[in-house]
Order: structure tokens, then sequence, then C-alpha cells
């Protein structure tokens, strides 16, 4: 065996960037775009991925296909900016059966660590919090050890402080969709910057 094939076994070492075919499969977004701009194809797995958006909900749209498509295990939803619709979601392809929605105040972070940890959940979603690094690096671990989906729904102003999250995204809506920049990836390039439709 040789060095770039242990290399290739340790998933939570970063390298640098890495061969498109080494790197573990994503989770499809819905977007060809944006999966073809993602080393994995997908959103990462077992990870943490922070939307950095001007307004709390942007960039939830672009998770929504990733959901529909998760169907065996919870959904969690940890302190939403508005309550969700569930008619909308639904028509989106959301299995309401299987999301939760937390109200969790001052202990928000604690509940999307408990939620991501337990193997229960295919994605916890999270807003609000002031993070901090030994904050964000709990949530990814807690992401990689319930092999979960986590997504922080963050202000811009966060861009400026480096994060253990391997995926970081500008989320900015626009009239045809999303003007999304990859501000950070692990294993690939950042600083693409896409134009993509409003996912349906």
């Amino acid at each position: 065996m040789n060095l770039q094939q242990l290399l290739a076994r340790r998933t939570d070492l970063w390298q640098g960037q890495v061969a498109r075919e080494l790197a573990p499969a994503g989770v499809p977004t819905g977007l060809a775009a944006l999966d073809q701009a993602l080393i994995g194809g997908g959103w990462p797995p077992g990870s943490l991925t922070e939307l950095l958006g001007d307004r709390p909900g942007d960039g939830f749209g672009l998770v929504l296909p990733a959901l529909a498509r998760l169907q065996s295990r919870w959904l969690v939803l940890v302190d939403p900016p508005l309550p969700p619709f569930a008619p909308a979601l639904a028509a989106r392809g959301v299995a309401l059966e299987r999301l939760a929605v937390v109200s969790a105040g001052a202990r928000g972070a604690w509940a999307a660590e408990q939620g991501l940890r337990s193997g229960a959940c295919a994605a916890v979603l999270l807003w609000g919090g002031r993070w901090d690094d030994t904050a964000l690096r709990r949530l990814q671990l807690a992401a990689a050890t319930g092999d979960a989906l986590a997504f922080l729904f963050r202000d811009p102003d966060a861009a400026r402080a480096p994060s253990p999250a391997p995926l970081r995204l500008r989320v900015q809506p626009v009239p045809s969709g999303y003007r999304v920049t990859v501000l950070k990836q692990r294993g690939g390039r950042g600083g693409a910057v896409l134009s993509l439709p409003a996912a349906g």
C-alpha cells in the first residue's frame, strides 16, 4: 500500500488539495453546478458546512434538495429564524414525519451537538449563537461522530475569522436564484463564484 492510499483512508486529516476521485463522496446538493464545484460532488458527509448570508434564511433553499433525499433518519432544525411552513417543506419533498424543530435559545449549540452525535439524525440545521473555535470544533466532531450533515447559518462577518468547518459558502440571493462564493473547502479550491438557480 502506497502513501496516497494510506492517506485516503484517513478522512479526518486535511491534506490540502486532493484528487477528486480520492475525496469522500458528497451528498448531492440538487444543483449540478454546485456539485461540480465541491470536491466530493456534494455536501461533505459527516461535516459542518457554514452558510454565510445577510439574512438568517439565506441559503436554506440550497439545502432543501439534500434534505428531501435524507429520509431514513431525523432532520432537526435548531432555533430557525421563522417557524417552518410545513406545506412548503412537504411540497419540496421533505419528510415531515422525520422533521423536528427545537427551540433551545442559549443551549442551541448543545442541542445541535446532541442531535449530530446521536447517530439518529441525517442533518441538523442551526441558526444563531456566538461561535468560537472550540464550539465550532465540537460541532464538526459531533457531525463526524454521527455521520450527519451539519449546516450552520451565520452572518457574513464570520468570514473574517478562521473556522474548522470543512466547507464555508457565502450565499447571496439574487433575482434568478443565488450567487454563491466558495470561501473554503477542505481538499479543494476556494474562490469559485457560482450563479445558481433557485433549487426546484
